[in-house]
């Protein structure tokens, strides 16, 4: 299983039980409630000094066996194989399948015993995306990859503030000085303070500059890895590099009126629009188009496209020149065969810093499957510069 076990048990083995067949009758509880060991639900007398097996419903298995006197826990719970956490008692994590053969084990004997071991750790191939992450395709704003980026997320260890207990339990003593935690609540702060490392080195940078810094610098990542099968819906350009973010050669920037427009194209009115920008912006002559999202300077590029139709799109870009004075860039385009990308002009020649000059990509192809994401790229070298944007078409599944 996978936990955050800190615990060593002291015997070789523990009496093993279902939760299911330990309820708190006397308590009104069912053997349905107590299979998900919720809350005040098993019978102490029957769990005391035991391992129990349960599935997590709702109230966390462990608070509830540790209350009732249990030695240890056996949880099921699917989606979180590749993720630990830490427990109030002896702990582990498996699968419901992994979990039918625990139960014929039990129903097997008359004596079931079980020991969970302290947590040891193997080696893992990384990065991959997790499994709670959330995937894309976008489904406001199709013509926009997301997510962005990725950033590590996955059993981080970091300081913990003592006054809290690992589990965040009062019955819990354990109070380290470090933790192991997962979520996005681990993974914002990474890419938070990724873009704030690169806004100490640029403090006139936009937040547009500083995304593009992360995105085309980021670490490409492998899609033929498990967990990775979502290619960029899962995890974007990439994970973040922030050291090389510093240094991008180039950013694709874009200010208040590019996202004025943006949200115009999209649909908003005066008064929509005025509830965001929170002045007396106006929408003008811009009217809602369905590849209004296209124009927007994007790091990335996107189109999503109806099944069984053929790909036709083309997407205007402005990079600026933040690297050296004088560079000229060529484009090098990686896409699969259904996909023919051209870039007009695939060379930039600048003189100065902060020169911007434009390009426009056009995407060709055939009919894109339904449910299929083609996956391609373009990247702008220099020397020791490779500003790379992940570029996507997708059928709709519907």
């Amino acid at each position: 299983g996978i936990a955050v076990n800190t615990y060593t048990m002291e015997q070789s083995w523990y009496p093993l039980v279902y939760g299911g067949d330990v309820a708190n009758v006397s308590g009104g509880y069912t053997s349905y409630v107590s299979s998900g060991c919720a809350l005040n639900s098993l019978d102490r007398t029957k769990v005391k000094g035991k391992i129990v097996l349960c599935y997590y419903v709702s109230d966390p298995p462990d608070y509830t066996v540790f209350l009732a006197g249990g030695a240890g826990t056996i949880i099921m719970l699917d989606g979180y194989g590749d993720t630990a956490f830490p427990w109030l008692n002896p702990a582990t994590v498996i699968s419901t399948e992994q979990g039918k053969i625990v139960m014929s084990y039990i129903n097997s004997t008359r004596s079931a015993v079980a020991r969970i071991e302290k947590t040891t750790t193997p080696k893992a191939l990384a990065p991959i995306v997790a499994l709670f992450s959330s995937r894309g395709y976008n489904p406001i704003t199709m013509d926009i990859l997301k997510p962005d980026i990725t950033a590590p997320g996955v059993d981080i260890l970091a300081s913990w503030a003592k006054n809290s207990s690992i589990t965040g339990y009062p019955e819990d003593t354990r109070h380290p000085d470090f933790n192991i935690i997962s979520g996005t609540s681990m993974s914002c702060p990474h890419a938070s303070g990724a873009a704030g490392f690169v806004k100490s080195y640029h403090h006139d940078w936009s937040p547009a500059a500083i995304r593009s810094s992360l995105m085309t610098t980021a670490f490409t990542m492998d899609a033929t890895l498990a967990g990775n099968e979502d290619a960029e819906f899962g995890y974007g350009a990439g994970q973040i590099n922030p050291v090389k973010a510093v240094n991008p050669g180039l950013v694709y920037d874009a200010g208040v009126d590019d996202y004025i427009k943006f949200l115009c194209s999209q649909g908003y009115n005066d008064t929509t629009l005025r509830l965001v920008t929170g002045d007396r912006s106006s929408c003008g002559s811009v009217e809602p188009s369905k590849t209004g999202a296209r124009e927007l300077n994007y790091p990335s590029i996107m189109v999503v496209t109806i099944p069984g139709q053929p790909i036709q799109a083309t997407f205007p870009r402005t990079v600026t020149n933040v690297g050296e004075a004088v560079s000229t860039y060529k484009v090098v385009v990686h896409a699969p065969s259904k996909m023919n990308v051209t870039v007009e002009p695939d060379t930039l020649s600048f003189s100065s810093l902060n020169q911007k000059l434009s390009y426009n990509v056009t995407i060709k192809g055939g009919p894109v499957l339904r449910d299929i994401l083609l996956s391609g790229a373009l990247t702008w070298n220099y020397g020791n510069y490779s500003v790379r944007s992940p570029i996507n078409v997708y059928g709709l599944r519907f």
